[in-house]
């Protein structure tokens, strides 16, 4: 599953939209979070969407996690000398096995594969803290968002930069959730 802060702090941590697109989905049960520039965020989503649907239509089968993330990995490593700022984080199931998979890149490309929990973003340090503190192995989906959910809410308000609600995906072999959270306004 995978969460995201909903504000969009376009010009020097000034907030121009409460309601910006960060998690794109990129196949039926795959998905991926983009934190970083607003222009980078929407132009990489939209070429990863392209490449991902022109792998579907050759292939004719469904990408993988792993495959995507190499496919993320190595589109930014191409561009490392003028990177797009986003810090992607991969979230899904397996589509054969519905094993679970999560990942992230730095700006460049390079893979970081867990079992447990990636976190990308301005509040990294206390998100990185607060899913220390709450993620545990194993967790049922309602389990889960209730962890994703506090660990976002609550790194959300020990960081002046972050907030106003987010978004909580949690993805189950039959059904996709999202629910958006409401936080801090100020």
């Amino acid at each position: 599953s995978s969460g995201i802060n909903a504000e969009y702090g376009g010009i020097r941590f000034q907030t121009v939209s409460c309601d910006f697109q960060k998690i794109f989905p990129m196949g039926k049960k795959l998905f991926i979070g983009l934190p970083g520039l607003a222009t980078d965020v929407m132009t990489f989503a939209n070429e990863l969407k392209f490449h991902t649907n022109l792998y579907n239509l050759s292939e004719n089968r469904e990408l993988s996690p792993k495959t995507f993330l190499s496919m993320v990995s190595n589109f930014l490593y191409q561009r490392r000398f003028g990177p797009y700022f986003v810090e992607p984080v991969i979230a899904g199931l397996d589509p054969k096995t519905d094993e679970p998979f999560i990942a992230s890149t730095d700006l460049i490309g390079c893979p970081m594969v867990t079992n447990d929990f990636v976190v990308a973003g301005t509040c990294l340090e206390q998100l990185y803290g607060m899913c220390e503190t709450l993620y545990k192995p194993d967790m049922q989906p309602e389990e889960l968002f209730e962890c994703i959910s506090q660990a976002l809410l609550n790194a959300q308000d020990r960081d002046a930069y972050s907030g106003w609600g987010g978004v909580v995906y949690v993805i189950e072999p039959n059904k996709i959730t999202k629910r958006e959270l409401k936080a801090r306004m100020d």
